[in-house]
């Protein structure tokens, strides 16, 4: 595992699960019991219906680009020695719609498109802790 230096997100209560989750490699959303929408950063009440009866369900981890952009500069740590690099919302396949911000990895950045098939792939910053990543998928 590599050094990781660059910023980390914050776990808490309501993201704890999401984030054991892509510890083990796996991407899980929030549905809604009520409403049976899923939904995209964890909280705990229903942004459709506001509705607190929520499941954690495991996904596919297959999605398409939906928009990206891609970076050529950045001069933060972490940052400015990956250049140019991908920055996407990735639509998640099975959810309805619901879109992640993420990066997209292992390709040239010239050779993302939108509607670019992907699935999920986990960049370890620890022991703890792994990001969620998207890689094209063969087709």
């Amino acid at each position: 595992m590599s050094e990781w230096r660059k910023p980390v997100p914050r776990v808490d209560a309501e993201s704890k699960p999401f984030w054991e989750a892509c510890r083990r490699h796996e991407l899980y959303l929030q549905r809604c019991r009520a409403c049976q929408e899923f939904y995209y950063y964890p909280r705990n009440t229903c942004p459709y219906c506001l509705g607190s009866d929520v499941e954690w369900v495991r996904l596919s981890g297959r999605g398409t680009v939906y928009t990206f952009t891609v970076t050529y500069q950045h001069g933060g740590e972490g940052f400015r020695d990956e250049v140019p690099f991908v920055i996407a919302y990735v639509e998640l396949e099975g959810t309805g719609g619901v879109k992640m911000l993420t990066n997209v990895v292992e390709c040239d950045p010239a050779q993302v498109r939108i509607g670019m098939p992907v699935e999920v792939t986990f960049r370890d910053v620890n022991d703890e802790l792994a990001i969620p990543v998207f890689r094209p998928r063969g087709e």
